[in-house]
């Protein structure tokens, strides 16, 4: 039976697997850690969403907002549950709660090499830009884990 709800930091374990079971998630050992997580989840409670399969974490969304845009995060399905609209559905969720709170536009990164997850946000009507650079600067040092 499946079912979408917000995530809450006692899910971070099975949401963790379902990440490094996902090819080309790009994740860092502080940002998606469970302390960064939760940080995520206190500042954005509304934003973040699983879809569970028989209270199986099949899905997951995270998200945040700044108060002028909001940005999608580490966005997985997992393999056998693919092409069934439960990662539209999560987008939905999400999308749904950032018209509540007034943002008027959501932004996502993803890898180019990452071809399904670069599919899928297509579908979604999210268009690529080419008129401008992502640039960061890391003030703590990050360790990468790319699945």
């Amino acid at each position: 039976m499946l079912n979408i709800r917000m995530m809450t930091i006692e899910d971070y374990l099975s949401v963790y697997k379902l990440w490094a079971l996902t090819p080309s998630m790009g994740l860092n050992n502080v940002n998606d850690s469970e302390k960064g997580i939760a940080r995520m989840l206190k500042r954005n409670p509304t934003l973040s969403f699983v879809a569970e399969d028989y209270n199986q974490i099949i899905g997951v969304i995270i998200a945040g907002e700044d108060g002028r845009r909001g940005y999608l995060y580490h966005t997985a399905v997992h393999q056998d549950y693919r092409h069934k609209n439960i990662g539209k559905n999560l987008v939905k969720s999400v999308l749904d709660e950032m018209k509540e709170l007034e943002i008027t536009k959501v932004g996502l990164f993803i890898f180019q090499n990452n071809h399904i997850g670069n599919g899928f946000w297509e579908n979604m009507g999210f268009k690529v830009r080419d008129d401008l650079y992502y640039r960061d600067l890391a003030l703590t040092e990050l360790q990468r884990i790319d699945t």
